[in-house]
């Protein structure tokens, strides 16, 4: 097994594959092939902190009253909605000290006015007869004085989280118009030594739950479109295969485990299909495999590297990454391989192709001199915009909504998963006390 490493950063096979570093044509193909990544530490149960920065224009501002909740509640409620809504970007928090209201008060809005609100959220947790916690707010438009609704969810101590979660979303909603993504989920992995772990945690990073442990690597986790299964690939057969995994039980099937390498699998949009990057005719090309099994269908028919694909969200366009002009760069193409058209000209490494759910923007990372950096384009009119000054980004997620990104990068000396908004304006870190790597955002739940 072929271990690929930088100096100054630990990378994923993909990356170590395309970025040719001062190797041979040879040399680079060799490890898109096979190669195995470098090693990861994160710790067995990492708890993320977010750390907002950047200001983003217009933001609604809002104010939320710490919930009445009994003695020794073991999340902070209210917080993690407002942790949640100010991450999004578009909403902005208005310091508030009051107490004493709940989902039942009727609050002065002139006073929430005054204090450069547009909306307050007010509510309380309860603790039910049967142990659970009963969780309730209402939401209001202090500006026009109007009572904006508000729910009421009974979960166990354990879904606190989602429950706060699930207010952000319902707050979002009815202050932006578009569906809230903080009740989604996000996919992961990383390593410490022998100990490979895939991730599953809420939105904001935390809660992170372990899907798999392996002694060997684990890479390039993918959720399917109904949020259920993840497909991933891992070395545990000496070699890169495809799994399809079931979060919900469990239970794995091997789906790929050709002659040479299997990776960067991607789902279609209708969940049937999986297509991945295969060596059976020697190279890195794309096949498509459909889910319930069968033989493979090769799709690109170059005697280069093709890999990394990602479908539009109408299934119509598949994008993916050759390096059949020289270089590695974005194209795309028909499901079936045919009307290939280059995407991307500046500069000479552009990768991680990621649609966006409406289909207008492509993320992607390019080499801007040493850096690898996060870059958007607008695939109507071309335009780019490179979204960070990090060095070391990899691996870009849009989030079902399409108004956030998620990705993987280096700050200050420690790897970490972050997100950003389209304009590149307001980041949060998902911080954690070890390495995190090739974040994937999953699908929204019905």
């Amino acid at each position: 097994m072929t271990i690929v490493t930088r100096s100054a950063l630990p990378v994923s096979p993909l990356l170590a594959a395309l970025r040719g570093q001062s190797q041979s044509r040879r040399q680079w193909l060799a490890a898109a092939g096979g190669a195995a990544a470098a090693a990861w530490w994160a710790p067995a149960a990492a708890q993320f902190r977010v750390e907002v920065t950047g200001v983003g224009v217009p933001q609604i501002p809002f104010a939320i009253a710490p919930f009445r909740t009994p003695g020794g509640l073991p999340q902070d409620v209210a917080a993690i909605v407002a942790a949640d809504l100010v991450r999004s970007g578009q909403l902005r928090q208005v310091p508030s000290n009051a107490a004493g209201l709940d989902e039942s008060s009727r609050p002065d809005p002139a006073t929430w006015r005054g204090q450069g609100a547009d909306a307050l959220v007010v509510g309380s947790v309860q603790r039910l007869a049967d142990g659970r916690y009963d969780v309730r707010f209402r939401l209001w438009d202090v500006v026009r004085a109007a009572d904006l609704g508000g729910l009421s969810y009974p979960v166990r101590a354990a879904d606190l989280r989602l429950a706060a979660h699930r207010i952000a979303d319902y707050v979002y909603e009815k202050l932006t118009g578009e569906r809230g993504v903080f009740s989604t989920r996000i996919a992961y992995v990383s390593s410490q030594g022998e100990r490979h772990q895939l991730w599953v945690a809420d939105a904001d990073g935390e809660n992170a739950q372990p899907a798999l442990t392996s002694r060997e690597p684990v890479i390039s986790p993918a959720w399917s479109p109904d949020g259920a299964q993840l497909a991933y690939v891992s070395f545990e057969s000496r070699k890169p295969v495809i799994y399809v995994h079931d979060i919900a039980s469990g239970r794995r099937r091997l789906l790929a485990s050709f002659r040479g390498s299997n990776s960067a699998p991607a789902w279609s949009p209708d969940g049937r299909r999986l297509y991945a990057t295969l060596t059976l005719a020697g190279s890195s090309q794309i096949y498509a495999l459909d889910v319930e099994g069968g033989a493979p269908q090769r799709i690109t028919q170059t005697g280069g590297i093709d890999t990394e694909p990602a479908f539009a969200p109408d299934g119509k366009t598949v994008y993916f990454v050759s390096d059949r002009g020289g270089s590695p760069q974005i194209y795309r193409m028909a499901p079936d391989g045919r009307d290939v058209a280059r995407v991307t000209f500046e500069g000479n490494y552009n990768i991680s192709p990621a649609v966006s759910p409406d289909g207008r923007h492509l993320a992607f990372i390019a080499r801007v001199g040493d850096a690898y950096r996060l870059r958007l384009m607008d695939l109507t009119s071309g335009t780019v915009t490179t979204l960070t000054d990090t060095n070391a980004d990899e691996s870009p997620s849009f989030a079902p909504n399409g108004r956030l990104i998620v990705y993987a990068t280096r700050v200050q000396g420690r790897e970490s998963l972050m997100t950003t908004t389209l304009d590149g304006r307001i980041k949060a870190r998902l911080a954690a006390a070890g390495a995190v790597r090739e974040p994937d955002w999953g699908p929204f739940l019905a």
